[in-house]
């Protein structure tokens, strides 16, 4: 079993535009079960398929396989849950990680997330000056609950 161990931030200025190259990811949840989510997404030409477990803090198990483009298009297209999740994300390099600034489209416009993954919960890293509050705990952050609660539908008191 694959452990992924993420943590997540909001952005506290627009510095990250100018780094990493944006590419069109689109998903969706086969199930978006807080026990267990399978997703599917297409990155560019590649189609794949995701497993995750429950988060236990910031880590979670997970399963990923690639799967044909074409087949990825179909359950997007016929059998993933609405709405679909798409988003412009950039991998930009910083002190030997790599964050994953997401930029959400789509009902949950307006939507940027920064995301770094670790090789342990406790693990020190080097924050960019771009990177603001951290998020990881907040529920409404995950990708599979934008889709049950988009963005657009947040209030000022959420």
């Amino acid at each position: 079993m694959g452990v992924e161990i993420e943590r997540k931030f909001l952005l506290a200025s627009e510095a990250w535009r100018q780094l990493g190259t944006p590419v069109l990811l689109r998903q969706g949840y086969l199930t978006a079960d807080p026990m267990r989510t399978v997703r599917v997404r297409i990155e560019g030409e590649q189609g794949v398929l995701t497993i995750k477990s429950k988060s236990e803090g910031a880590s979670r198990g997970e399963w990923e396989y690639p799967i044909p483009l074409e087949d990825a298009t179909e359950l997007l297209d016929r059998l993933c849950e609405r709405p679909l999740v798409e988003k412009y994300r950039r991998r930009i390099e910083h002190a030997g990680f790599i964050w994953e600034v997401d930029e959400f489209l789509g009902e949950n416009a307006g939507l940027v997330v920064a995301e770094i993954e670790l090789p342990a919960e406790d693990a020190v890293f080097d924050k960019p000056d771009w990177i603001g509050q951290e998020v990881t705990s907040d529920k409404r952050y995950y990708n599979s609950n934008l889709i049950r609660s988009p963005y657009s539908t947040w209030t000022d008191t959420e």
